[in-house]
């Protein structure tokens, strides 16, 4: 399918049709294209960490071999790879620990961290988990984050200079299970929003944000790992599809899951259609350790206060309102000094109201403007913006 059409009526011009999907998903994965693989399970291919331990102290042109095979996969591949035994059970046991007293800590604190894809009270989430447990117990996370394992990933999709972010998610015996998603950085935003990023942004979400997860305990089936549609991250509509009944339906009666091992990594592309399972256990509860890791080239080129210019710029926005600048205008400016962009922020303080992302600094100024709110109300409003996002 071309990713545009004769009449584009929106940036990304990109028209969902299921059968489309279907062609792209409905293959099988091929086990000679990976030949530092150990099986392919379910159409997800799966390393075993003890021999990429020993290939990679080999020689230095097996690391970039190995690297180019594993883009391989999340890219033109299943989209999805485990590393089978990556964690000692003892770093894991140390982490989870940490992670439970931060658990308890929170909700002594009244924070109920929800979730974005499943009703409250499903999960006990833990955001901002890196620095969290880097605060809570600095050995541990020592030990966690030395894993070769999750380098490796993180190398191979995203190069050097990668930044690591994690949320802890637990699935509650009787969790029910997430609704079919992609993720960061299309993935959280409404249809509407999407489809006003070309399509080339559609093509390159995924290659700026790599997902993984670690199990804390065995995981077998029933406990409701996660969910999976192999290939389906190489669908460009699919940030506009994964809303729509029928690539939900697809999505339930084709979906795979792979249970895991305590001490599993699993990587997959964000892009690939994917959703937490439903805990049918009675006493399990289901821990993993998400990694949301991002490339370094998210970053402005000059540090830029953002927040200083728009205090500094919005009297001279009302004054141009009330001569008549048109909205366009208004808008205009807006995007230019004030941040347009939700993330990052503390999900703890700042969580999503109506959707997916909280209000970023343009939308607090839109939503001033149109009021009539004065400089000092403006203020008030962002300076409160500005201590929901810091991380403490």
């Amino acid at each position: 399918m071309s990713p545009t059409t004769a009449n584009v009526r929106t940036p990304a011009g990109l028209a969902p049709a299921l059968d489309d999907f279907i062609a792209l998903v409905a293959v099988e994965t091929d086990g000679d294209a990976y030949r530092h693989a150990d099986s392919v399970e379910q159409n997800v291919v799966v390393y075993g960490a003890d021999r990429l331990r020993s290939a990679l102290t080999a020689d230095p042109e097996v690391i970039v071999a190995i690297r180019q095979e594993m883009v391989g996969v999340l890219d033109q591949g299943p989209g999805i790879m485990v590393i089978k035994g990556a964690f000692d059970h003892d770093i894991i046991d140390r982490a989870t620990a940490a992670f439970e007293r931060i658990i308890v800590e929170e909700k002594q604190a009244g924070l109920g961290s929800g979730d974005h894809y499943a009703k409250p009270g499903a999960n006990d989430r833990v955001w901002n988990a890196l620095e969290k447990l880097a605060v809570e117990d600095p050995a541990v996370f020592v030990d966690y984050y030395a894993n070769d394992m999750v380098a490796l990933g993180a190398l191979a999709w995203l190069g050097p200079n990668y930044q690591v972010t994690s949320q802890v998610n637990v699935v509650n015996p009787g969790g029910e299970a997430q609704q079919p998603h992609r993720d960061y950085h299309l993935g959280f935003m409404t249809d509407a929003m999407a489809d006003q990023y070309p399509a080339h942004s559609h093509r390159l979400s995924p290659v700026l944000t790599l997902q993984g997860a670690v199990a804390h305990c065995e995981m077998p089936v029933e406990t409701g790992p996660t969910m999976y549609l192999p290939h389906s991250q190489k669908y460009l509509p699919g940030f506009l599809s994964w809303r729509r009944p029928e690539f939900k339906d697809y999505f339930a009666a084709n979906r795979i899951q792979l249970p895991l091992a305590k001490g599993d990594v699993v990587y997959f592309n964000p892009a690939l259609f994917h959703a937490a399972g439903s805990n049918h256990t009675s006493d399990v509860r289901r821990m993993a350790n998400l990694l949301q890791i991002s490339s370094a080239f998210g970053r402005t080129m000059e540090t830029v206060d953002t927040l200083r210019m728009t205090k500094a710029v919005y009297p001279a926005l009302m004054k141009a309102k009330a001569a008549g600048m048109t909205a366009a205008g208004l808008g205009n400016v807006i995007a230019t000094c004030a941040d347009g962009y939700a993330f990052p922020t503390n999900l703890d303080k700042d969580p999503p109201l109506g959707g997916l992302t909280p209000a970023s600094q343009q939308d607090i100024v839109r939503e001033a403007l149109a009021d009539g709110g004065s400089v000092g109300e403006l203020i008030g409003r962002l300076e409160a913006h500005r201590i929901r996002r810091q991380s403490v």
